[in-house]
């Protein structure tokens, strides 16, 4: 795999909703996203330019967007965590009873698939977490949506558990979320 895994950068927003609407015109993006290729495609540049500070090393820590850097410079994948805490705000699922990281935005461009870039992007974003100081992350979690097999079965390759913890999707009369989630080590805490 000859992919540089990174934090993005404030100044390449354009790239950042260039892979967030390759995302969304996916044929499994209607189970794997909330957002649709339609409503992110109408967003101004303000907003892909806020998004892609706050998810940069420039922003304020509570979000990271990590992208697969090809040799060439394209983006192969990427994968987006953002930092919850017991007294913030529920942005999506149950609200959250320990320091955690929430993975969301999680995309593979097809020809990149199979080569090692999810397990990179994952092993980068659950390296991350656990890395922080403030809070210190007990666990990374995540939603997968529950006819999303081929996603849930990479989640658990990597290590993630079902919790039994199921939410309704948004705008459904009967699909559910599945939480899914990957426990800090015993022993391990950030230096």
């Amino acid at each position: 795999m000859d992919y540089l895994i990174r934090v993005i950068r404030a100044d390449e927003w354009e790239k950042a909703r260039e892979i967030r609407l390759a995302a969304l015109r996916d044929p499994v993006a209607h189970l794997a996203f909330l957002d649709t290729y339609e409503a992110a495609a109408e967003r101004p540049d303000a907003f892909w330019r806020e998004r892609a500070e706050a998810s940069s090393e420039d922003g304020d820590g509570a979000v990271r967007q990590l992208v697969a850097e090809g040799p060439d410079g394209t983006w192969a994948g990427t994968i987006t965590l953002l930092v919850e805490r017991p007294s913030d705000e529920v942005r999506f699922g149950g609200a959250a009873t320990v320091e955690q990281t929430h993975v969301v935005g999680v995309y593979v461009r097809p020809g990149a698939r199979g080569t090692g870039v999810i397990d990179a992007l994952f092993r980068a974003g659950v390296e991350w977490s656990w890395s922080l100081a403030e809070p210190v992350v007990e666990r990374v979690r995540l939603y997968v949506h529950e006819d999303n097999a081929r996603a849930a079965a990479v989640y658990r390759r990597f290590g993630f558990t079902a919790t039994g913890e199921r939410v309704a999707v948004p705008g459904s009369a009967s699909a559910e979320e599945v939480e899914y989630e990957l426990r800090r080590p015993v022993g391990s805490r950030p230096r």
